[in-house]
């Protein structure tokens, strides 16, 4: 290997020079938008094992094997967008990943892009928090992903990003709700559908999602550089 790939992959360690701006920086930058938009309308059902609350209470009741592997089984339908924001922010790094969800952000106010639709209207729904929260999520993790990072550092980014998404969504969707002076039950229900066992889901892929983009920078830098 050359020295100057050499440095090129230790520069796509986030040990030296960033991404320059450039046509290909650009297209790769659109198709990140165009990846997250996919994400937001894909749905991945999800199968595991759980132990539930009333778990001995059930086992003595003398079920079925059937019954039993039904009552300790979860299914859970999950939308990968959190994850693909971490990708996007570990393949183009800060400054360009805030570019990509700025330009989401900026499509969905003329285009149905987003999960519930989009238009300017779409600011005052209670999602739209969350969606705003992927651009701080990106600076603290892009900021982080400077450094040298290990298995260890990596899981802890993913728990701050995915955190501050889902802190700054829920306080967005309080300050909505507190204006329309919305039932408790509906915070409560909305909350515990959008920011329960998601954040879960959203660290574990997300950290899966940060190993893959820093993967992919790696192939890009040697072919744009």
């Amino acid at each position: 290997m050359s020295k100057r790939i050499s440095r090129q992959l230790n520069s796509f360690r986030y040990k030296g020079e960033p991404i320059r701006f450039r046509l290909g920086t650009l297209l790769i930058t659109c198709l990140c938008i165009l990846l997250l938009v996919i994400a937001t309308f894909t749905q991945v059902t999800i199968k595991h094992l759980y132990i539930p609350l009333d778990a001995i209470e059930f086992l003595n009741k003398n079920a079925s094997a059937i019954d039993i592997l039904y009552h300790f089984t979860r299914t859970y339908r999950y939308i990968p967008q959190t994850p693909m924001i971490f990708f996007i922010v570990a393949l183009l790094g800060r400054k360009y990943g805030i570019l990509a969800i700025c330009g989401y952000i900026i499509l969905g106010m003329f285009f149905p892009i987003f999960a519930l639709g989009g238009g300017i209207s779409y600011l005052f729904e209670y999602g739209f928090g969350y969606i705003l929260a992927f651009i701080p999520a990106i600076f603290f993790t892009g900021t982080l992903l400077k450094v040298k990072t290990d298995f260890l550092r990596i899981v802890l980014m993913s728990i701050l990003g995915v955190c501050t998404i889902h802190i700054l969504g829920i306080l967005y969707m309080l300050f909505l709700a507190t204006l329309r002076h919305a039932p408790m039950y509906l915070i409560t229900s909305w909350i515990s559908s959008q920011s329960g066992i998601q954040i879960l889901y959203d660290i574990f892929f997300c950290v899966i999602a940060i190993y893959l983009g820093r993967a992919a920078r790696k192939i890009l830098w040697i072919v744009m550089c």
